[in-house]
């Protein structure tokens, strides 16, 4: 059977083609119809305008799923698993359209690269007709991208908790940004967790901005019992984790806006305060309903008004008990760090008190 022939997408002025744009990328579920890869393009295009307030200019990870989606499929965790049906782009691919602009950027072992970095919604369904669903932006803007301007708080559900404790966790974090004089936008994460992003000054590094969410995520914990900030999932129990890490350089999360890769082809997106105190299933928000809510207003329209000092979290972190905590393995052991090994199977006499393995 022949493949359907190629289409176009407009988006402000320009027409992106697009290719087998029958393929199925979501299949039906008991909530939507089944959704092909020209309805994938055809959202972007439509969000794209709004998707640019928070993702233009930014180094961007393309979750790309070539073959669409389905129940069961992987996601690559690095770059030799290629048995596995998703993968991170973070390198442009060849062959790109000339509107499509990059930024070269750094990665934690000092390799470059050149990454998306889209400056008009044409780039992003160009993105999509390669079978990107989730875009990953970096905190940071070209030119400057060694100084985040976001601090991301990610509220990851574990085992035992819902998206209602995450609602819950989310307004406690409200009232603390509030009397640090922050404010926090939330999202939902396009799963059962939220997102809180607070535009911040260009003025400290990923490090210090990682210490900064530890400090907020130590305060969370004296507040609220459901939240904690244990790297060993042994350790968390049925609480929300802040994932502190999530700042550092090379981490992302999804965009807002974004597709996820989860049946229904849900959002992550962006909410009021009291938009999302009222949200009763995030599934309700996917492909089929947000152009029409994004249509209404753009929550996170006036972010960029003020940004505010890192220095009220540093405060907490420079006071609260607790010490430095665990990188992500991919990252050199760093100073005061605890030892790199779950708590259960640590053996004490094999560390120093500077987590550093003691060569028997």
């Amino acid at each position: 059977m022949p493949k359907p022939p190629a289409t176009t997408v407009a988006v402000d002025g320009r027409e992106v083609r697009v290719s087998s744009p029958d393929r199925v990328v979501y299949e039906a579920t008991d909530r939507t119809p089944a959704v092909t890869k020209l309805a994938v393009c055809q959202y972007v295009a439509t969000v794209g305008p709004v998707m640019m307030r928070s993702i233009g200019l930014r180094p961007t990870a393309m979750e790309r799923w070539p073959d669409g989606w389905r129940e069961g499929m992987r996601l690559a965790v690095g770059p030799q698993d290629r048995d596995a049906d998703g993968f991170y782009q973070k390198r442009l691919p060849k062959g790109a359209p000339d509107f499509v602009e990059t930024v070269r950027i750094t990665f934690p072992s000092g390799r470059p690269a050149d990454e998306l970095c889209p400056t008009e919604p044409a780039a992003l369904v160009w993105a999509a007709q390669m079978g990107a669903l989730t875009f990953h932006p970096w905190p940071v803007r070209r030119p400057d991208v060694d100084h985040p301007d976001e601090l991301r708080i990610d509220l990851d559900p574990q085992p035992g908790t819902s998206f209602a404790d995450a609602q819950r966790v989310a307004d406690v974090t409200r009232e603390l940004l509030a009397e640090l004089g922050l404010r926090g936008y939330p999202k939902t994460s396009g799963n059962r967790g939220v997102h809180i992003y607070v535009r911040i000054q260009p003025r400290w590094s990923f490090d210090e901005v990682r210490h900064a969410a530890i400090g907020l995520g130590r305060e969370l914990e004296r507040r609220d019992g459901g939240v904690t900030t244990a790297w060993w999932k042994e350790e968390r129990g049925t609480r929300l984790f802040l994932d502190y890490n999530q700042n550092l350089r090379d981490r992302t999360i999804a965009g807002a806006w974004s597709l996820r890769a989860r049946p229904g082809a849900p959002v992550s997106t962006p909410m009021s305060w009291a938009g999302l105190a009222d949200v009763r299933d995030p599934r309700d928000f996917n492909l089929l309903t947000v152009p029409d809510y994004a249509a209404d207003g753009d929550p996170w329209a006036d972010m960029d008004e003020q940004a505010y000092s890192l220095e009220p979290l540093l405060d907490l972190w420079a006071n609260l008990p607790g010490g430095e905590l665990n990188w992500p393995p991919d990252y050199p052991k760093q100073p005061g760090e605890p030892p790199r090994v779950q708590p259960s199977k640590k053996v004490a006499d094999h560390w120093d008190e500077q987590g550093n393995r003691i060569e028997k």
